[in-house]
C-alpha cells in the first residue's frame, strides 16, 4: 500500500515509521526545508513541497496512493490536502487531523475526509474510557455514513452479562466488532457470551448511540 502523508512533523514521522515497519511506502510531504529529516525516517521518500499546491501534489503522484494523511498541525491546511486528494486525484482514503475540536465539524465528507482523528478527543475519550464502566466512550469518528466507533465496558450488573451475543437485539445500524476480555481480542460470533467487565467496540451511527448505552446499561432485575 502507498501512503502519503502531508506533514513531516513528530505526528506525520511517527505515523510514517509505523507504516513503514508495517510493510507500506510512504512518502512524506512537507513545505518547511526544515521538516526534511531524511535521517529520522530514512526508508520513506520524502518531497520539499507545498501539499496545497496541485502542482506538489502532481509531483507527488498522489493519483498513485490508496492512502492520504492530512498530519498537519493547521486544520486549513489538512482539509484542503484533503478535499485535494478525494476530489483531484480520486484517492480511495483519506485521513486527516483535527488540531482543535471547534473545527471537528468541517472534516466530513464535504470536505473529502473518510476518517477524521481528533487528538484532543481522542485523549480525553482514553481517559473516560479508563475510569469510566457502563457509560459510551467515542473514540473515532467515520465521516462516511454519520458513524461512529465506541466502547462501553460492559458493567457487572448489566443484564446482558451472561447472554450470547446473537441473542441481543442490537439497535439498527450498530455492529459489535470486537470484545477485548482481559489481555484477549475477541472477534464476536452469535455463540459467545458477554461477560461483566467487557470491553465491547461497536460501529455505530451517532443516532443510534444513547439507544444502545440504554441497552448494555440496563440492570439485571434483583
Amino acid at each position: 500500500m502507498r501512503v502519503a502523508i502531508a506533514g513531516a512533523g513528530a505526528v506525520g514521522r511517527s505515523i510514517a515509521g509505523e507504516l513503514l515497519e508495517n510493510g507500506h511506502e510512504v512518502l512524506l510531504i512537507d513545505k518547511a526545508p526544515t521538516a526534511i529529516s531524511v535521517e529520522r525516517v530514512p526508508m520513506a521518500e520524502w518531497l520539499l513541497a507545498d501539499a496545497c499546491e496541485i502542482t506538489s501534489l502532481d509531483e507527488a503522484a498522489l493519483q498513485r496512493c490508496n492512502v492520504v494523511i492530512a498530519a498537519t498541525g493547521d486544520d486549513k491546511v489538512n482539509l484542503v490536502v484533503s478535499l485535494l486528494a478525494k476530489t483531484e486525484y480520486g484517492v480511495p482514503r483519506v485521513v486527516a487531523r483535527v488540531n482543535n475540536p471547534k473545527n471537528e465539524w468541517l472534516f466530513n465528507e464535504s470536505w473529502g475526509v473518510d476518517v477524521a482523528v481528533s487528538t484532543p478527543r481522542l485523549m480525553s475519550a482514553l481517559v473516560e474510557e479508563a475510569v469510566s464502566v457502563g457509560d459510551l466512550v467515542r473514540l473515532l469518528r467515520f465521516s462516511h455514513g454519520d458513524a461512529n466507533l465506541v466502547e462501553l465496558t460492559l458493567p457487572e450488573e448489566s443484564a446482558l452479562a451472561g447472554t450470547q451475543v446473537g441473542d441481543v437485539q442490537w439497535p439498527q445500524d450498530t455492529s459489535l466488532v470486537t470484545i477485548i476480555r482481559g489481555t484477549r481480542v475477541l472477534t464476536p460470533t452469535r455463540e459467545d457470551s458477554l461477560e461483566a467487565g467487557d470491553e465491547l467496540l461497536f460501529v455505530a451511527a451517532q443516532a443510534r448511540e444513547e439507544q444502545l448505552e440504554d441497552l448494555l446499561s440496563v440492570r439485571k432485575e434483583s
